[in-house]
C-alpha cells in the first residue's frame, strides 16, 4: 500500500522559515517524479518544486524560486521542502506527490501525480 505522509507545517510569521518532510512507504521515491504542491482555498493545486526521475533536474515555480529548496534522501525514502522568507500568500495546504511517468513534460503538472499525501497546513501570518 502506497503512503505519503507530510509533516512540518504550522503557523509562522512573514519572513520566517519552515521545513516540510514527506515520508514514503510502499514505493521508492527514486523511481518516481516527486514533488511538492500546494492548494489554497478557492485555488487550483499548484506545483512548486519537483525532481525528475529521469535526469534529476529540479523545477521550481516562479512564485517560490530562490526561497524554497527541495531535496530527496534516497536512504530514508523522504523528500523535504525547505521554505524561507515565507509570505502570507504562501498560506495553503502543502502536499507531496509522486508520478510514475518519466517524461519531462509531466514534471510538476499536478494531474500526472497519481500518489499524494493528506497534506500539511502552512499558515503565514503576523
Amino acid at each position: 500500500q502506497v503512503q505519503l505522509v507530510e509533516s512540518g507545517g504550522g503557523l509562522v510569521q512573514p519572513g520566517g522559515s519552515l521545513r516540510l518532510s514527506c515520508a514514503a512507504s510502499g514505493l521508492t521515491l527514486d523511481y518516481y517524479n516527486i514533488g511538492w504542491f500546494r492548494q489554497a482555498p478557492g485555488k487550483e493545486r499548484e506545483g512548486l518544486a519537483c525532481i525528475s526521475k529521469s535526469d534529476g533536474r529540479i523545477y521550481y515555480a516562479d512564485s517560490v524560486k530562490g526561497r524554497f529548496t527541495i531535496s530527496r534522501d534516497n536512504a530514508k525514502n523522504t523528500v523535504d521542502l525547505q521554505m524561507n522568507d515565507l509570505k502570507p500568500d504562501d498560506t495553503a495546504i502543502y502536499y507531496c506527490a509522486a508520478d510514475p511517468g518519466d517524461q519531462l513534460f509531466r514534471l510538476c503538472v499536478p494531474k500526472y501525480y497519481d500518489y499524494s499525501g493528506q497534506g500539511t497546513q502552512v499558515r503565514v501570518s503576523s
